[in-house]
């Protein structure tokens, strides 16, 4: 074997054991030693090649990645279906001839702080702009009226979710995607919700609570406190958890460590260890905390009326009404909780089954068209998910409430059909509150004065 041959090998080694251990371990577990054994190589030699295992890690992404992207592109010069279709069908097939890397690129990059998430929404976003180079270039056709960044990582978390659970056949996804994106085709002439921008809000959801939540609890006075003691390790845990998700917007997940959330909360380390075992025990429980109030405050929105379409509305707006009022759940429950751990994980699979129950009720409007699939309401709600992900990524202010057209155009249009959802949407949208007078509180709903 020739030196060169050698070096490609190894290197070839090298990222195929860091896919292999990174889907075993976990990006965080995946250390340089695992990387290393699992190629059959020495330490040096991983120090010729890469400079530290964020190095490897990004290139085990980059080479996954133009696989992906290669696939696209061959998919794109054929004829036949919309450009979308014939892309999400190739991430599909794809993925089923090679579950390790595509579980690896769709599922794991997420667990990778901010390294992977920019990795991971740069491909989605070159994948993106060459659907829309193909549909630009054969107006003619009918097209899929949703923005493409979000099709296409509404692809990857379909993909990586059935990937995770162990699912190897994939080919009947394939086909439920179709008929979920069908749901959406428009002439282009009337596309409408191509472009993911925030418009102006729709009025205020009364479920939103007024209380900041988000507010650091006073410190408590130095000396012996003339609280009792579950007061005192009730303002303690507030300020960690507090402190654990401002640093998760600001540093991130993986850069945070323990003695960080200790200053940002100004605390003692014993009364840190008292309540929780260490960094992702604390996370975890704020990211809980958050995943409570999100339920809870979209339960009540949707019990809130009558009709599917006017609770389907109501969850939306109060959904993003609450994630714009408290940014910090937005930034740790839609981005930053991949790195948390399997249990963070979890509960973000609980919370999109969650969300899918406020689906059951629409397939009694369906009228002339098929009925969306088990599948096809999975892609609905990892569709408003990365809606979501995509608006609290940026750093700044979160806009969610202006996506709220957006998102009840998601949720809406594979039930009601495009014409019906949208003369929805442009009603809700043309309901402005009415003129109060100073002092009197009115219903959101009705506008009559509370009592």
């Amino acid at each position: 074997m020739s030196p060169d041959t050698r070096k490609s090998t190894q290197y070839e080694r090298l990222i195929t054991s860091m896919i292999e251990s990174t889907d075993r371990h976990g990006y965080a577990e995946a250390n340089i030693r695992s990387v290393i054994a699992g190629a059959g190589v020495s330490r040096p030699t991983f120090y010729d090649y890469f400079e530290d295992h964020d190095a490897c890690f990004t290139a085990a992404i980059n080479d996954v990645q133009a696989q992906a992207e290669q696939a696209v592109a061959a998919a794109l010069r054929r004829p036949g279906t919309s450009p979308q279709q014939a892309a999400l069908r190739a991430l599909v097939e794809l993925s089923a001839e090679h579950p390790k890397r595509a579980r690896f690129l769709m599922e794991e990059t997420m667990a990778g702080g901010r390294l992977g998430l920019n990795q991971r929404d740069q491909g989605v976003a070159r994948i993106a702009r060459a659907i829309d180079q193909a549909a630009a270039s054969d107006p003619a056709k009918e097209l899929v009226d949703l923005p493409t960044r979000v099709l296409v990582g509404t692809a990857y978390r379909l993909i990586g979710t059935r990937l995770r659970r162990g699912e190897a056949l994939l080919g009947k996804l394939a086909d439920e995607l179709d008929t979920w994106v069908s749901a959406y085709m428009r002439p282009p002439e009337v596309l409408r919700w191509t472009q993911l921008e925030p418009g102006v809000a729709p009025p205020a959801s009364p479920h939103v609570p007024d209380a900041a939540i988000q507010q650091m609890p006073a410190a408590l006075p130095p000396g012996r406190p003339a609280l009792k003691p579950g007061e005192v390790a009730e303002n303690h845990r507030l300020r960690i958890l507090h402190a654990t998700a401002s640093l998760a917007a600001s540093k991130g997940y993986a850069a945070t460590t323990v003695t960080d959330i200790i200053r940002s909360a100004r605390i003692d380390g014993r009364a840190y260890y008292r309540l929780f075992t260490d960094k992702r025990d604390a996370f975890t429980a704020m990211h809980e905390s958050g995943f409570r109030q999100v339920m809870d405050v979209t339960a009540k929105a949707y019990f809130s009326v009558q009709g599917w379409p006017q609770r389907s509305w109501e969850v939306g707006r109060a959904l993003m009404q609450l994630l714009e009022a408290y940014p910090l759940i937005a930034r740790l429950g839609f981005v930053e909780a991949y790195a948390v751990g399997p249990s963070a994980v979890q509960r973000i699979q609980e919370s999109q089954t969650a969300f899918g129950f406020f689906l059951q009720e629409g397939l009694m409007e369906v009228r002339d068209r098929p009925s969306p699939t088990q599948a096809g309401m999975e892609a609905i709600v990892a569709a408003i998910f990365e809606i979501i992900y995509l608006a609290a990524r940026p750093r700044g202010r979160v806009r969610t409430a202006g996506l709220q057209p957006h998102v009840a155009h998601v949720w809406l249009a594979p039930f009601l059909g495009p014409e019906r959802c949208e003369a929805l949407i442009d009603a809700r949208m043309r309901t402005r509150p009415s003129r109060r007078k100073p002092g009197v509180r009115r219903d959101a709903e009705t506008g009559s004065p509370k009592r």
